[in-house]
């Protein structure tokens, strides 16, 4: 009977395979990748034991365990220690987010588009697809590990050990398999993609959440959380398996659950009823701009809330950064030296950059909407009707200049909001705000960028997060590897002024703004030229 249910499976996981032979890879290599590259800066950052005691004594206290988690091994806290407290929760969610979207995208958005309704017409199982997915979830979180563990052995650091690196690959693998199946089960719980990517993201926020309150409060809090359970493997101090188990335990079963409930519905249909629809369309949907927003003010809500928290982290530890900097001469070396300017105030820039590089990802997400629309059949039921191409670009492209401010304002009130909480002298809102806020011609530009991409090539848009990711590495990173400063120079975001150290520079946010806009012009033609099916 399960035989029956199943029947194909390995030739449609090949199937997904063969979809995503340039996105998976992607995926699990950038993740390795940023693993083994953090790991080799921290003998930059701390080359030395009396730097890392230093750093032990600043990372105990409640505002970086509620980021990171508990640190253990902080007496000893040698390079193996350091990873475990302060990169495997981080590297975890981005494991859990690949998942959550390879997962939704093979479940409930193949359903959604009709491909699932296609496929079924062909001798394949009733459970197929969910367990394609299942069975292709594991491969990539199982090479992930694999390769996780060994690119850390090899750099053979002090702490990092074979055991302990096997136990961090595999605390990764087992966290990304996790979010997959609980995101299958959403997949049988909520009748669209939209439902599916919310309800699973929700759940991650709320694992994150409860994991802080719990190992700054209530420890026994924590163990509700499957992100409480990671940490608490200890990896490269006391290397407890017992966490992964638990979480290796909780992902069959919540696979298993989703098999059964797949079992029981209707394709198209979800457990969670859906709300009836109004009877008749709201004023915000009689124009392009209006039905642009209304589709993604969920994606703007969610990363508003995402980019205050993600200010609030770092404002949470500003009160502790002058003592933490003035031991870090390698920190010292990257920072942009001015006489009367603090080292907190000469660390602001570096914060904005990585601030300023998230706000780019939902700027990303607005414009390239437009392709998502259409690679979906969706637009030609506007452009069938008295819309212009330019007014639902212009729309798109509209709200992506508008997220960009907006990402940045919520970024800025959350440094500055928990900054004045944590320092006895804080920074002045004005200081703050001046420092974000520069950022805004770089992102224009990532605007540009992603219509140029709509416009021109359409079939290339992933292009524009390889660009995101390569400006993240150069200007992040490329002062501490001592990179060529051209290569910063060929991003946006490296030609932004650093303030409050340096002078405002109206010159270059003349010029970026220029680039945007000729970008802009260029995308906005030649999407009106070319055949809409791309």
């Amino acid at each position: 009977m399960f035989q029956q249910l199943n029947h194909n499976m390995g030739s449609y996981a090949r199937f997904i395979l063969r979809r995503d032979r340039f996105r998976l890879p992607v995926w699990v290599i950038s993740l390795v990748l940023l693993t083994v590259v953090t790991a080799m800066s921290y003998t930059l950052l701390a080359p030395t034991e009396q730097d890392r005691a230093m750093m032990a004594a600043t990372v105990a206290n409640p505002a970086v365990t509620a980021m990171f988690g508990p640190g253990w091994g902080l007496d000893n806290y040698h390079f193996g220690a350091i990873m475990g407290h302060q990169m495997l929760l981080f590297t975890a969610l981005l494991v859990a987010v690949m998942s959550i979207l390879l997962t939704v995208r093979h479940t409930r958005g193949d359903e959604e588009s009709g491909r699932i309704e296609m496929i079924r017409s062909l001798p394949v199982g009733r459970l197929t697809i969910l367990s394609s997915t299942a069975l292709v979830m594991f491969g990539a979180n199982l090479v992930l590990a694999l390769l996780t563990a060994f690119g850390l052995f090899v750099l053979g650091l002090e702490g990092i050990d074979w055991h302990g690196s096997l136990l961090y690959g595999a605390s990764l693998g087992a966290t990304g398999f996790l979010f997959a199946a609980v995101t299958g089960l959403f997949a049988q719980l909520s009748d669209n993609s939209r439902g599916t990517m919310g309800y699973s993201f929700a759940f991650l926020g709320l694992a994150y959440l409860v994991r802080g309150i719990g190992d700054v409060g209530n420890e026994t809090l924590s163990w509700f959380s499957p992100l409480g359970w990671i940490v608490r493997t200890q990896v490269y101090v006391n290397n407890y398996w017992g966490p992964f188990l638990l979480i290796t335990g909780a992902a069959i079963a919540f696979f298993a659950l989703a098999l059964y409930l797949n079992s029981l519905r209707d394709l198209g249909a979800g457990f969670i009823p859906a709300k009836p629809g109004r009877k008749t369309a709201s004023p915000l949907l009689l124009s392009p701009l209006g039905l642009a927003f209304r589709l993604q003010r969920g994606t703007i809500i969610g990363w508003a809330v995402a980019m205050f928290l993600l200010g609030a982290s770092y404002g949470s530890v500003l009160g502790d950064l002058d003592s933490y900097l003035e031991s870090m001469e390698i920190i010292r070396d990257v920072l942009i030296v001015a006489e009367g300017f603090s080292l907190t105030e000469q660390f602001i820039p570096m914060l904005m950059a990585v601030m300023a590089m998230s706000a780019a990802i939902p700027v990303l997400l607005m414009i390239l909407k437009v392709r998502a629309e259409e690679s979906r059949n969706r637009m030609e039921h506007l452009l069938a009707r008295a819309v212009s191409r330019t007014s639902i670009l212009g729309s798109y492209m509209l709200l992506s200049v508008l997220a960009g401010f907006v990402m940045m304002l919520a970024a800025i009130l959350g440094m500055w909001s928990a900054g004045a909480a944590t320092m006895e002298a804080p920074l002045a809102l004005s200081t703050i705000s001046n420092a974000g806020m520069t950022y805004l011609p770089a992102l224009w530009v990532m605007s540009g960028i992603g219509a140029l991409m709509v416009g021109l090539l359409p079939r290339a848009v992933s292009f524009t997060w390889f660009y995101l990711g390569y400006s993240f590495f150069v200007v992040y990173l490329g002062a501490l590897l001592q990179l060529p400063v051209w290569m910063a120079r060929l991003s946006p975001f490296g030609h932004v002024p650093k303030l409050p150290v340096e002078e405002a520079n109206f010159a270059v946010y003349t010029i970026l703004a220029f680039i945007a806009l000729v970008l802009t012009v260029i995308g906005f033609g030649s999407y009106n030229r070319r055949d809409i099916a791309g």
